[in-house]
């Protein structure tokens, strides 16, 4: 008799076991499930970021456009020379000789010239005084006082003079184009001998020199390696997928490798009609307005362009939305206190990964920016702000 209470508890506790587990699934089951939503904000920047290097817009490998014998050097790497500085001077012996040779020559066709004007101004003499003889002559024979021989050896004698005057005219043109051409080559020895000097094309700073004193140098063989100082820019590669909004004028923030705790400002310059194949990127060119000075070739940085502003937008992260396409996808949403889900469409995304909403959304429902797991369509749900 005493087994029988212990059997109907045990009866008891068989037959509640279920009934206790169905009654705890069910709260789990309809037990608000808590979320964290995502946020409305105002002000946001519209960013894309590049990795590139710093490069300079202007830069010019120099050299002398003739050969020659490297006899001076007159800058070095690293420093700064104004527009016309003397960078380098060939030996010029030969050349200072050709050019002494030239003005000889020069000197002789002017001679030459001025002897030639001398002829012509005996002739015109003498044309002027065969002129009155002639006229004389003739007078006389219209009087019979002369033969008409005379006057005749007069006319004659007055025909040789102008042709003479006409010769020495000639000589004296001949001399001219001589001078002209002694002239022309003295300015090309001259010409010659100044591309024996390398001066600085503007106002530049010195990469590189590649050759010492007394190298034979080539024609146009670089010997310096020149950069304008104020064209110095960023060439970053932005990925086509976010470049859609980049504009030549936006403003960039500009970080450098070597200075990673400085962000310094900039802005676009230049965007490449052209892009990368390969690596499917944008080349942009950020011009930089508060860089150091003291900038580096090829140094790696990062750039941060702002390509606009969104007034106000609720951002969702990329992580939280279903079947994003680049355009639409789905996302979990908290409506009238449960779990729904809504098809929208998304406009820029930030820096940071986060998707502007700009339509999909009914008045009210907010979007829930974690996912987790328990989500499931109907299951009330309990923003994590409200828990507290």
């Amino acid at each position: 008799m005493k087994r029988r209470p212990l059997r109907l508890l045990r009866l008891f506790a068989l037959l509640g076991l279920p009934v206790i587990a169905s009654a705890a699934a069910l709260f789990l089951y309809l037990r608000p499930l808590p979320v964290a939503l995502a946020p409305v904000e105002t002000d946001i920047p519209v960013q894309v970021y590049g990795l590139g290097t710093v490069e300079a817009r202007i830069l010019s490998d120099v050299g002398f456009e003739v050969a020659g014998t490297l006899d001076e050097l007159h800058a070095d790497h690293g420093q700064r020379v104004a527009k016309g500085a003397l960078l380098a001077r060939l030996r010029s012996d030969e050349q200072e000789a050709r050019v002494a040779q030239a003005e000889a020559k020069l000197a002789q066709a002017k001679a030459d010239l001025r002897m030639a004007a001398a002829r012509v101004a005996k002739a015109e003499a003498v044309l002027g005084q065969r002129r009155q003889t002639d006229r004389r002559r003739q007078i006389l024979v219209r009087k019979g006082v002369v033969a008409a021989e005379a006057a005749e050896d007069a006319r004659a004698e007055l025909d040789i003079a102008a042709a003479e005057l006409r010769l020495a005219e000639s000589e004296v043109a001949q001399a001219e184009a001589v001078v002209a051409d002694a002239a022309a080559r003295l300015a090309m020895e001259q010409v010659l001998l100044r591309r024996h000097d390398l001066t600085a094309p503007y106002d530049a700073v010195v990469v590189a020199r590649r050759r010492e004193l007394g190298a034979v140098l080539t024609a146009g063989e670089p010997l310096f390696t020149l950069i304008d100082a104020g064209t110095v820019w960023v060439l970053a590669y932005v990925d086509e997928a976010l470049a859609g909004g980049l504009r030549v004028g936006q403003p960039a923030a500009i970080r450098l490798r070597s200075m990673p705790a400085g962000h310094f400002r900039g802005r676009v310059a230049r965007i490449e009609i052209e892009s990368d194949r390969v690596s499917e990127e944008r080349r942009v060119y950020v011009a930089c307005e508060t860089c150091p000075a003291d900038l580096h070739l090829g140094e790696q940085a990062e750039v941060v362009i702002t390509t606009g502003r969104l007034d106000r937008a609720q951002l969702v992260p990329q992580a939280a939305v279903l079947g994003y396409d680049g355009q639409r996808g789905t996302v979990w949403t908290v409506e009238g206190g449960a779990l729904g889900q809504r098809a929208v469409r998304f406009g820029p995304r930030t820096l940071d990964g986060r998707l502007a909403i700009l339509d999909g959304l009914p008045p009210g429902a907010a979007v829930v920016g974690v996912l987790r797991p328990g989500l499931r369509l109907g299951r009330p749900a309990l923003p994590e702000e409200a828990r507290s």
